[in-house]
């Protein structure tokens, strides 16, 4: 906490009246980026004309976003997927691209033999992989071979 101090310059008192520990200031500071990965998805959704572009430029984000050219400390990662916003966070998610599923296939774009729910939680754990992928290119092939398993008629 000393060190957090001394680079952010901010005063013991005022550290200490927000965060009691640096896992404390971690968790804060991941809930932040949740929220503002979420809310750019809303605007890239919002920002989209189509519902089956809509869902492919929302998963294309979103595989974009989990994507990580670097390594993560892993135990560190796994401490802050705990919490309670975060899984409050999952289901959100879920629920926005069940959503957008839903009006892919009201309009003829996405298969209707499975649930929306079950289509966007086919989705979530295949983009899932792209925390594993190192370059654009790659997230793009599996945006497309996620949207693929999405067709009408499969």
């Amino acid at each position: 906490m000393s060190g957090i101090t001394k680079d952010t310059g901010v005063g013991r008192a005022t550290l200490y009246k927000y965060f009691p520990d640096v896992e404390s200031i971690l968790r804060a500071w991941h809930d932040r980026e949740i929220d503002r990965h979420l809310d750019r998805l809303l605007q890239v959704r919002d920002g989209t004309e189509g519902a089956m572009r809509r869902l492919e430029t929302v998963l294309t984000a979103y595989a974009a976003a989990i994507s990580h050219p670097g390594r993560h400390d892993s135990e560190i990662a796994a401490e802050l997927d705990r919490g309670d916003h975060v899984a409050a966070a999952h289901q959100r998610l879920r629920d926005f691209i069940r959503d957008l599923v839903a009006d892919a296939a009201e309009a003829g774009a996405v298969r209707r033999d499975v649930p929306a729910d079950e289509l966007a939680v086919y989705c979530l754990h295949a983009l899932a992989a792209a925390a594993r992928l190192q370059d654009a290119a790659a997230v793009r092939r599996l945006v497309r071979t996620t949207l693929s398993g999405l067709q009408p008629g499969q």
